[in-house]
């Protein structure tokens, strides 16, 4: 394990947990709609008390693909400097009340995932982290004008507080982050994380909203202290710099005004408790809805048939 991640082996300060050392993982790369988990991991360290330290360093050359994700380096007249390296660690922080916490940030890995779940666990169980909190966020056809939702997980069902807006099973592209939240809960270790829904029109912007919703649940789920006054205070500017452009472009208004009708449309659904499917209706089965799709397709190419003659 060791030439995956070194560990420091005297951490001054690490015996002021008391028992209680949230570790918050945040890679970049993926799940980072708006720039929120980017954003967290910028605000908390530069809110921090006192310094940063790194703790843990993994092996970059292990996990990154160059090539896929190449860093940057400035070239001066005639030669290069200033080389970005890409770095994987894991920084002791402190809240605004002086606790301590553990911060994984750096690129996600583009490769070797169940080496670098191993070398999670590995800086879990040396440094006595008590919970893994991962957070992402995701582009979503929902308002920026209606309250910002987030799903909540974790691989202990009892921590998950609020109820979650999807129904049945969804198969989705995996990350790093969550095959880190399946393995520590195989090997006994708590895990849990949230997403939060960003508009998906306001993906490539920098959201501070989502960001600042992020840090609202790592505060509760950490029992962490975070001065979120400056982040509150650039989500409001935001919010007035896209209301302001919404006023002098009708088409993108429009879009904003249909995905207002449609969330409170399904808001009255779900408090009335009633269904947005037909009553009394089941569910059509995998195979039933095969044979309908197949039935669309060849309708599509009789058409183009048509068309053709």
């Amino acid at each position: 394990m060791s030439k995956l991640v070194h560990i420091v082996d005297e951490v001054p300060g690490l015996g002021d947990a008391r028992g209680h050392l949230p570790m918050i993982q945040i890679l970049d790369g993926f799940l980072d709609a708006g720039n929120a988990a980017a954003s967290v991991a910028e605000h908390l360290l530069a809110q921090t008390s006192g310094d940063a330290p790194i703790v843990a360093a993994f092996d970059v050359d292990q996990f990154h693909d160059y090539r896929a994700r190449r860093p940057a380096i400035s070239f001066v007249r005639d030669h290069y400097e200033q080389y970005d390296a890409p770095r994987l660690v894991v920084r002791l922080l402190r809240d605004t009340g002086g606790s301590p916490y553990l911060l994984l940030h750096g690129p996600e890995p583009d490769n070797r995932w169940e080496a670098y779940a191993r070398a999670v666990r590995a800086v879990v169980e040396r440094l006595g982290v008590t919970d893994v909190i991962s957070l992402g966020s995701v582009p979503m056809a929902v308002p920026h004008t209606r309250p910002l939702t987030l799903t909540h997980h974790a691989n202990d069902p009892s921590r998950v507080r609020e109820d979650s807006p999807w129904r049945g099973e969804i198969r989705v592209p995996s990350s790093a982050q969550a095959l880190v939240e399946v393995r520590l809960g195989e090997w006994g270790h708590d895990a849990q994380g949230f997403v939060a829904h960003v508009p998906h029109y306001l993906a490539q912007l920098d959201y501070p909203a989502a960001a600042a919703a992020l840090l609202e649940q790592v505060e509760l789920a950490g029992r962490l202290t975070i001065d979120l006054a400056d982040l509150r205070a650039e989500a409001q500017r935001r919010e007035e710099e896209i209301a302001a452009y919404l006023t002098e472009n009708d088409e993108v208004g429009d879009v904003v005004e249909a995905l207002e009708r449609q969330y409170d449309t399904f808001q009255r659904a779900e408090d009335s408790g009633r269904s947005l499917l037909a009553p009394d209706q089941p569910l059509p089965t995998g195979d039933e809805l095969g044979r309908e799709f197949e039935q669309f397709l060849a309708g599509l190419s009789d058409d183009d048939r048509e068309g053709d003659q």
